[in-house]
């Protein structure tokens, strides 16, 4: 009976050994799987977002500093720098001033994104001097920055995709001189004087006449912060002050809108040729029944993505372009409905 009771003791011992060791097998097995499975989804991770996330496993973060959302200009490049955050699967935010005359709103803007310490930054400057502390911050700090629709005064911005404005307001003053025959006086409305879009439409425009049409006169620039019922006051002051005015060109859509509201409210439609600038609804609608000649288009979606995808490959220390020719076209009641244009002419 005590070797019965010994032989079952010791069967006991040895089934409880067995399940020990098996136990801390088992569990060390586990870890291995588990630490091995946790490094295929950090690879995997990695190669979907194919270099888009910094050496923590985090997705790259690139604020887009636009300069308001007051026309519809701002939602057509917020939608191409949306389609390039998901393309290349990093997280942006979207944001401007309520009014495009508001530079301390922006700054502040500005200041509170870079405080944020993201891996690039994206800003359409409205005051290209006053941007200027901020990037050289952002440089300090190792921030690329990248410039859309308006560049600034400076080379700290890698990359900057804009229209060549320059080159469209000068096509605007071509066509302008043709309308009105290569004689007469003509004004101009431009959004501002601080940011380099402002400065090189109206030069553009200003200077091809003066350089090639010595029969045109420019009578007056003034600068309507983009707001088109400041615009409107301003276009109609001109108008009463030159009663001979022939034609009018509008450097910006709430410029432009300005312009079309005070030659119709002093019903001189048919005496005054407008020529607009960018898109929108009422700019389109005025140029399909006549009362605007036609305007220039620039591709919004192209500089909001193309200014996202710069700030992408400098992030990652890849080459960008200096300068991203986004593009223009002219449009009138002949092309205004045509495939070509349709996805440049927003609503």
């Amino acid at each position: 009976m005590k070797n019965s009771k010994r032989i079952i003791a010791l069967l006991v011992g040895m089934m409880l050994l067995v399940t020990l060791f098996a136990g801390c097998g088992g569990s060390e097995s586990k870890n291995q799987q588990d630490k091995n499975n946790q490094s295929q989804q950090g690879t995997t991770g990695d190669d979907n977002k194919q270099g888009t996330a910094d050496n923590s496993g985090k997705r790259l973060y690139i604020p887009v500093i636009s300069k308001g959302f007051q026309h519809q200009f701002w939602q057509a490049v917020k939608q191409g720098a949306e389609k390039a955050a998901q393309e290349f699967d990093v997280e942006i935010t979207f944001e401007g001033p309520e009014s495009e005359s508001q530079v301390d709103k922006q700054i502040e803007m500005l200041e509170a994104a870079l405080s944020k310490n993201p891996d690039a930054i994206c800003i359409a400057a409205l005051d290209s001097k006053a941007v200027i502390p901020y990037l050289e911050q952002a440089q300090e700090k190792g921030i690329p920055v990248v410039g859309f629709d308006s560049g600034v005064e400076s080379d700290i911005p890698v990359a900057t995709a804009a229209t060549d404005n320059k080159a469209a307001a000068a096509a605007a003053a071509d066509k302008m001189a043709e309308l009105i025959g290569g004689e007469g006086e003509v004004a101009v409305i431009v959004h501002d004087q601080t940011s380099i879009t402002g400065v090189d439409r109206r030069d553009g425009f200003v200077n091809r006449i003066k350089e090639k049409y010595p029969n045109i006169k420019v009578v007056d620039v003034q600068y309507g912060g983009g707001d088109h019922l400041k615009s409107t006051d301003l276009a109609k002051a001109i108008i009463q002050a030159h009663p001979n005015l022939k034609g009018f060109f509008g450097a910006n859509e709430g410029s432009a809108v300005g312009v079309l509201n005070a030659v119709v409210e002093l019903g001189k439609e048919k005496d005054i040729v407008v020529i607009g600038y960018d898109a929108g609804k009422q700019l389109k609608d005025a140029v399909r029944n006549g009362v605007i000649a036609g305007a220039i288009s620039q591709d919004p979606v192209a500089i909001g993505y193309e200014a996202v995808k710069a700030a992408v490959m400098a992030a990652r220390g890849e080459k960008v372009e200096k300068l991203i020719d986004t593009g223009f076209h002219w449009y009138d009641k002949s092309n205004i409905d045509s495939e070509e244009l349709k996805p440049l002419l927003y609503d």
